[in-house]
């Protein structure tokens, strides 16, 4: 019996998103979301979420750490590569206003 190895899509070190210089809506996050895995982010209101989702889609540029998609740190790419990247990962946000 073989085990198949699936490989890492999203792979999230040691994200941090503060406001203000004093909230920390996130604080040193990390995980690795495999090819095909579906993910959901489960927690009480206020425990940083939505902005998790928003960091990774880079719609708020977090404050440090490293977002990789497909092995490309996109924390770092151009507005071109990550309009392409966000053709590829989708998202269901909670409410329709998230965004401007």
């Amino acid at each position: 019996m073989s085990v198949e190895k699936k490989e890492t899509l999203i792979q999230v070190q040691n994200l941090t998103k503060t406001f203000g210089g004093s909230v920390h809506a996130l604080n040193g996050v990390s995980t690795d979301i495999k090819k095909g895995e579906v993910v959901c982010v489960i927690g009480p209101s206020g425990s940083g979420k939505s902005t998790f989702l928003r960091c990774l889609n880079l719609l708020e540029k977090p404050t440090s750490g490293e977002i990789l998609f497909e092995g490309k740190d996109i924390t770092r790419a151009k507005t071109s590569e990550v309009n392409h990247m966000r053709q590829k990962m989708g998202m269901v946000f909670q409410h329709f206003n998230l965004f401007p």
